[in-house]
């Protein structure tokens, strides 16, 4: 197996140089480290949201032992359609929170027509 070692590590650098010129790694690396940044951010948003779908769905199993043991006395029927209900519940509340999160990004969006030249040249 071929591994990259230092002096290859060295031939890409002098590669790179020669193709965006020294002026340019600055940039480069500085863009680099912001996409770094922003994927690590938008990982830990996506495991704050797992977790609460987590608990979300903890709370659903104390419900569904509670549930459990008045099923035993529920005919098949009765208990395949009080599956489909939980199953549509969990479905709206998943579906509730994907909209929440869909018009909390529409709402931090410009609106059209409201951007203002001479205030963000204000701003700098």
């Amino acid at each position: 197996m071929m591994g990259i070692g230092f002096p290859e590590l060295m031939v890409i650098l002098i590669i790179i140089m020669i193709i965006f010129g020294a002026g340019k790694l600055p940039e480069i690396g500085s863009a680099f480290g912001r996409s770094i940044k922003n994927f690590k951010t938008s990982m830990k948003e996506a495991q704050e949201g797992d977790e609460e779908v987590a608990s979300i769905e903890e709370g659903s199993e104390q419900g569904a032992i509670e549930e459990a043991k008045a099923e035993e006395d529920m005919t098949d029927e009765e208990k395949e359609a009080a599956i489909r209900k939980k199953a549509e519940e969990v479905g709206d509340a998943k579906d509730q929170a994907m909209k929440d999160v869909a018009d909390n990004f529409t709402a931090s969006l410009p609106r059209k027509g409201s951007y203002d030249f001479n205030k963000d040249q204000e701003k700098t």
